[in-house]
């Protein structure tokens, strides 16, 4: 079965890969830059750097240029909210409110808020719905969260996720069994893939992707209308044969046309 490109969204985390492995997906327009050749390809992209630093408004606006109409970015929320403040909302909103700023020049071409919290941080309602209502009244896009302490895998947290519309991320390598799969707000599923054994360098092997791609039908024929696969693994050039090769097994290959 064909997924609908759509429907489904596949990318890596990064754009600006080697030129050799970008040369593969469109050797015939070699002189343009890097993100046009990757948006020719691919119909999404996960924007990191925003985690350690703020991107002028100017290059949110050149970004949302490069790429053609049916292309999303999805974001990363500062660590200093995640990591520093920790969501508390004092310290958290005026940073929160400058990053919203900055991304909605993506304009339509942004996607979802990445919400990636380190592993240290258990969950705690008190400290956690305060942080999503103050972005909920801010934001009414899409929200992913991608917790890794082990506390955030029970019913309450996902009731949570649930009343605020976030997605909970399913992330490789997964810190608990429960974190391989998609959870919270059941509209968005989104899928993190940082390679393993080791992370960010490890490619994926043909029968993990062909199971990947059996997986992402199920969540296509499901209840999620917005999902996302994001390959992680950037740091060998893997990402992107993987995002290709389950392209090809999606059979989104007919994406390279727009």
């Amino acid at each position: 079965m064909a997924i609908d490109p759509a429907h489904i969204r596949i990318g890596t985390a990064r754009w600006n890969i080697p030129f050799d492995a970008t040369a593969q997906v469109d050797p015939d327009r070699k002189r343009e830059g890097s993100l046009t050749r990757y948006g020719r390809a691919f119909a999404a992209s996960e924007i990191n750097s925003s985690f350690y630093r703020h991107h002028r408004v100017s290059t949110y606006d050149r970004w949302a240029l490069s790429v053609p109409l049916d292309f999303r970015f999805s974001v990363k929320l500062p660590k200093s909210i995640t990591h520093d403040a920790r969501l508390d909302v004092p310290t958290s909103v005026p940073i929160l409110d400058q990053f919203l700023e900055e991304v909605r020049h993506l304009r339509f071409k942004l996607g979802p808020i990445l919400v990636q919290l380190p592993p240290s941080f258990a969950f705690e309602a008190g400290v956690v719905a305060p942080f999503f209502e103050a972005l909920r009244a801010r934001h009414d896009g899409l929200v992913a969260c991608e917790p890794r302490h082990p506390t955030w895998f029970d019913p309450d947290a996902d009731a949570l996720l649930v009343e605020h519309r976030v997605g909970r991320v399913a992330a490789d390598p997964a810190k608990v069994p429960e974190a391989a799969e998609t959870g919270g707000w059941p509209g968005l599923a989104y899928v993190r893939l940082h390679g393993s054994p080791r992370m960010y360098y490890s490619s994926y092997e043909d029968d993990y992707l062909d199971a990947l791609a059996t997986r992402l039908r199920a969540l296509a024929a499901g209840a999620a209308d917005d999902i996302w696969c994001i390959f992680d693994n950037t740091a060998s050039g893997a990402a992107l044969s993987n995002a290709l090769d389950l392209r090809r097994l999606l059979g989104t290959d007919d994406l390279s046309d727009a």
